[in-house]
């Protein structure tokens, strides 16, 4: 699969002058603050028709260790209506029966893929987080949702000297050359969540099988995963988490896989999922998203909500 993947030493980006961007951030109705109840964790935006969609963690932990997967539904991007749950826990004895949460979504073939991050103990029950990744699949962005026989789609590495030996996390979904390119995150045993990576897998079919990419991780660092295509590459934003020279910045990557710095970002959203109108066209024409929804928290007084981002340049 990789044979037609550069291999060669990283491609950076002539560094003549770092670009900036700045997030703002505004109240959204419908899945905004609501007492005792936890929403964070958003996919990524699509819009079908006249609306736009969004799916995310729902539960009362903040952590989101005892959610479920919701959806809601926006003519504007700002006033939502909730829908109801996209994706209940699985099956006793399942890999996903303990919690299901950090959903994203991909279009492709005229179906809708929704990949979640599952584990396989609930929160009190001789609980560490052991995170896989699964897909559950439907012919409408309202379901229903039917998962993989396959799953989980994507499993931690059984070489503990991997970076994501630990568990994998995040799925973010593009299509690029014809195949569909799978970032999430990933956690070496031993290490905390301050040393999250973001690795790559790609696949020739929706639904798989998911290969890692050979020279993971692509990027050192991140705690959440936000990548869209960006003219005939690839670029991220990073959060707080990582080395010095990365974090609250925009990287970009020719080639999809080897990332330098473009863009310092003030005020960056916290779990970010972009409106990304070209994530799976293919189309060569992507650029920075211009807004989103992420996580809104205010200390242990309030449980984590959805709020919406906008970014000017």
């Amino acid at each position: 699969m990789f044979n037609d993947l550069p291999v060669e030493p990283s491609v950076s980006l002539p560094q003549t002058e770092i670009g900036k961007v700045t997030v703002s951030q505004s109240a959204l109705k419908g899945i905004g603050v609501e007492k005792g109840v936890m929403r964070r964790d958003p996919s990524d935006v699509i819009k079908v028709g006249d609306l736009y969609y969004v799916w995310y963690s729902k539960g009362h932990l903040s952590h989101g260790y005892d959610a479920t997967v919701w959806y809601a539904t926006s003519l504007d991007g700002k006033d939502w209506q909730e829908k109801g749950m996209a994706l209940a826990k699985g099956a006793a004895g399942s890999w996903d029966v303990g919690s299901v949460f950090t959903p994203n979504i991909m279009v492709a073939e005229d179906r809708y893929w929704l990949f979640y991050s599952a584990t396989s103990k609930e929160y009190f029950k001789g609980f560490g987080p052991d995170s896989k990744i699964g897909i559950a699949v439907s012919d409408s962005p309202d379901g229903p949702w039917e998962r993989l026989p396959t799953n989980p789609a994507l499993k931690n590495s059984d070489n503990p000297a991997d970076f994501d030996s630990h568990l994998v996390d995040d799925a973010c979904l593009i299509v690029r050359d014809g195949k569909y390119w799978f970032y999430y995150k990933g956690r070496q045993l031993g290490k905390s969540p301050a040393e999250t990576q973001m690795g790559l897998a790609i696949a020739e079919k929706p639904e798989g099988p998911y290969v890692k990419h050979p020279e993971n991780p692509v990027i050192p660092g991140n705690h959440e995963v936000m990548v869209w295509p960006q003219g005939k590459g690839v670029a991220a934003m990073i959060g707080k988490v990582g080395p010095a020279e990365i974090v609250e910045s925009i990287l970009y990557a020719p080639d999809g896989i080897h990332f330098s710095k473009t863009h310092d970002v003030v005020r960056g959203p916290v779990g970010g999922g972009a409106y990304r109108p070209e994530a799976f066209a293919d189309s060569a024409k992507g650029k920075i998203p211009e807004w989103g929804v992420g996580i809104r928290t205010r200390g242990r007084s309030q449980l984590p909500c959805i709020h919406r981002f906008d970014v000017s340049e």
